[in-house]
C-alpha cells in the first residue's frame, strides 16, 4: 500500500531527480477527487497526447474536453524537456484497465497482455502525457525522452518502487497504442527500453541529468592510419563493383584490384597502338611528300600493314 505524495512532496521528488518542472496554474488543487478515490498508488503510466504544440497541449491536459474533463494527467512532457505539472491527485488518464496487469505492477512481476477493462486505473497510477501526435512519425526529442525517464524514476524512488512499476498505457488497456513513435537520435519508443533506462537512473543517486548530447555534434577526427591488411581488403574485396561488359561470361563482379590491372593493360596496349599509328603516319607523310612516281603503292600498303599488324586492342567506355 502506498499513499499518494502530497503536492509539495511530489514537486520535491521531481526536482531532486533533476526534472525541470513548471507549475501550471492551480495544479496543486486541480483534480478529479470528487469523482473517485485517489490512492493507494502503485505505479507510473506513460502516454502520448495525440496533439502538437506545447502550450496548447498543456492547456488541453489541464482542461480536458467535452468527452473527457481535465485534468488528463499529472504532468505534460514538453519538447524542450520541461514537464508542466497540471494535477497532484486523481486525473483522467488511465481509465479502466486489466486487473491482472495491476496485480503484476503491485508485485513487480512480468506483465500479462491486457485483455480486460474493469479496473479503475485513475485511482492507482500517476500519469505522464508526452506531447506527440502518436502517428509513428512525430519524433520525441531527446530532452522529452530524458525528462520522462527522470519523471518515472523520481516517483519510483520516492515510493521505493523499481522500474517494474512503470508501464505504458498500451500495457494497461486493450486497444491502446501509447506511447509510440520515433525518438530523436534513433530507435522507437519501447517500454522495455524505457524501463531499462529508468532502472539505470535508479542505480545512481538522484540529481540533475547529464548535459544533453548536442543535436549537431562536431565532426570527429577519424584519420586513422591504414595497415597493409586494410589496404589489401579494400582493393581485393569482391562482389561490390560490377564487371565491365568485356568480362568473361558469369564473372559479374570485379575487385578494385582487377579493374586497376585491366585498365593498366589496356593503356599499355593503347600506347603500343599509338606508336604503330605514328610510324604509319610518318611513312605515309614521307611517301606523299616525295611525290615520287617511282613509289610502289603496293609496297607502301604492305609496310603500313606490317606496322600495325597485331594491334587489335579495342577500348570501351562503360556507362
Amino acid at each position: 500500500m502506498a499513499d499518494p505524495l502530497s503536492a509539495a512532496a511530489f514537486l520535491a521528488a521531481l526536482r531532486a531527480e533533476g526534472v525541470k518542472a513548471s507549475e501550471h496554474r492551480s495544479w496543486r488543487t486541480h483534480n478529479r477527487n470528487h469523482k473517485g478515490k485517489w490512492g493507494p498508488v502503485h505505479g507510473v503510466m506513460i502516454h502520448h497526447t495525440v496533439s502538437s504544440g506545447d502550450d496548447s497541449s498543456v492547456e488541453l491536459c489541464y482542461n480536458g474536453h467535452s468527452a473527457l474533463p481535465g485534468p488528463l494527467c499529472h504532468g505534460v512532457g514538453r519538447n524542450d524537456g520541461t514537464i508542466a505539472l497540471v494535477s497532484s491527485a486523481r486525473a483522467n488518464h488511465a481509465g479502466l484497465g486489466d486487473g491482472d496487469v495491476l496485480r503484476a505492477v503491485i508485485n513487480e512481476t512480468a506483465l500479462p497482455a491486457p485483455n480486460e477493462a474493469g479496473t479503475d486505473g485513475n485511482r492507482h497510477f500517476y500519469g505522464l502525457e508526452i506531447v506527440n501526435l502518436g502517428d509513428n512519425k512525430d519524433t520525441y526529442t531527446r530532452a522529452q525522452y530524458r525528462a520522462a525517464v527522470l519523471w518515472a524514476a523520481a516517483l519510483c524512488r520516492a515510493h521505493g518502487w523499481s522500474e517494474k512499476s512503470v508501464i505504458g498505457h498500451k500495457e494497461w488497456q486493450p486497444g491502446k497504442i501509447d506511447p509510440r513513435g520515433p525518438i530523436e537520435g534513433g530507435g522507437s519508443f519501447s517500454m522495455a527500453q524505457f524501463r531499462a533506462d529508468v532502472r539505470a537512473q535508479l542505480t545512481g543517486r538522484p540529481g540533475p541529468s547529464p548535459a544533453p548530447v548536442p543535436t549537431n555534434p562536431p565532426k570527429e577526427d577519424i584519420a586513422v592510419p591504414l595497415s597493409k591488411d586494410d589496404v589489401s581488403a579494400i582493393w581485393k574485396t569482391d562482389g561490390i563493383l560490377a564487371a565491365p561488359s568485356t568480362a568473361a561470361k558469369g564473372n559479374t563482379h570485379w575487385t578494385a584490384d582487377s579493374y586497376l590491372r585491366d585498365t593498366h593493360a589496356r593503356m599499355r596496349a593503347v600506347q603500343t597502338e599509338l606508336a604503330a599509328v605514328h610510324a604509319t603516319v610518318r611513312t605515309l607523310a614521307e611517301a606523299l611528300a616525295s611525290r615520287d612516281d617511282a613509289v610502289d603503292v603496293d609496297a607502301l600498303i604492305a609496310r603500313i600493314e606490317t606496322a600495325i599488324k597485331g594491334v587489335t586492342v579495342r577500348l570501351e567506355t562503360e556507362s
